[in-house]
């Protein structure tokens, strides 16, 4: 089955499905060996551990459509893609879509926001007008070459016009022919649940689980009985192994590095992660034996 099949399947089922955020190719790996279902690449990781900046849309298209391509051949489950404003008007994002599309993505995040954007939880957001954010919103439907290809349609209305402009926007997205509808940075749990259940398509909500973040922790599987479709959780991986690098860093800047023995991967671990034994059988298919033996040994 096609991903972007298997991931409108995800989105439509019962239970709600559950999205952790990867900004590399080794999250993307790590994600899917602990059986999860399929990923959302997060700009905000991308930013941070491409350029080391903030996600403020410093990261170009050609850099994240590259990023993510990566990441989808890294794995064999659904990736959704972040694809942002679009990169410009209707028009950019008819063609990034397209790019996105191509890369094997399963599905694209495309925000309201003008560009450049900023991080959903970050202070002094702007909307595009609501005709020109529907507009854009049909064009990404119109784009996809693929009907399954998912467009998951961000508001971040929220934080600048209100809830009611959230909700009036998700349902006008849904009918432009969104599959998803992605409303961003509520702040109150009510407001959480009146979302949910106040737009006609299937909704997802952005968790962070951090400290500091604009939307209050609630627990899965109560987004599950309030009637949310899809769980985003896109930084806190990030944030979880940035803490343990910090540690690391530091146990080798203080040498004590035997303190980590159990916090970290044994080498052959990370070699079958990131596939050493399927490069070995390839070897042994079609390098020639006296190549194996002199280049190749075990005992070199």
């Amino acid at each position: 089955m096609n991903r972007t099949t298997l991931l409108k399947q995800y989105i439509q089922a019962k239970d709600v499905l559950v999205m952790p955020g990867v900004y590399d190719c080794v999250s993307a790996k790590i994600a899917e060996q602990c059986g999860v279902k399929a990923v959302q690449v997060t700009g905000y990781g991308l930013a941070g551990s491409y350029l080391g900046k903030p996600d403020v849309g410093i990261l170009t298209k050609t850099q994240m459509v590259e990023l993510t391509r990566n990441i989808c051949n890294a794995v064999s489950i659904p990736v959704m893609a972040d694809g942002d404003t679009g990169f410009g008007n209707a028009i950019n994002l008819y063609y990034a879509v397209q790019e996105f599309e191509a890369a094997g993505a399963a599905g694209i995040n495309l925000e309201d926001q003008f560009f450049p954007k900023r991080c959903g939880h970050m202070g002094g957001k702007q909307i595009i007008p609501f005709e020109e954010a529907v507009k854009k919103i049909e064009a990404a439907a119109t784009a996809r070459k693929d009907k399954d290809f998912v467009i998951n349609a961000r508001t971040d209305a929220i934080a600048v016009a209100g809830v009611d402009e959230a909700i009036r926007r998700g349902n006008a997205f849904a009918k432009a022919g969104a599959d998803l509808i992605f409303v961003e940075a509520p702040t109150d749990p009510d407001d959480v649940k009146r979302v949910i259940q106040s737009i006609d398509a299937p909704v997802s909500i952005n968790m962070i689980y951090a400290k500091g973040s604009k939307t209050p922790s609630i627990p899965i599987k109560t987004l599950e009985e309030w009637g949310a479709a899809r769980v985003s959780v896109p930084v806190m991986p990030l944030f979880a192994a940035s803490f343990a690098l910090r540690k690391a860093y530091t146990a080798v800047v203080n040498d004590d590095v035997a303190s980590m023995d159990d916090e970290i991967f044994k080498f052959a671990e990370f070699t079958d992660l990131v596939g050493l034994p399927e490069i070995k059988e390839l070897e042994k298919r079609f390098l020639a034996s006296e190549e194996m033996n002199a280049r190749y040994s075990e005992k070199a």
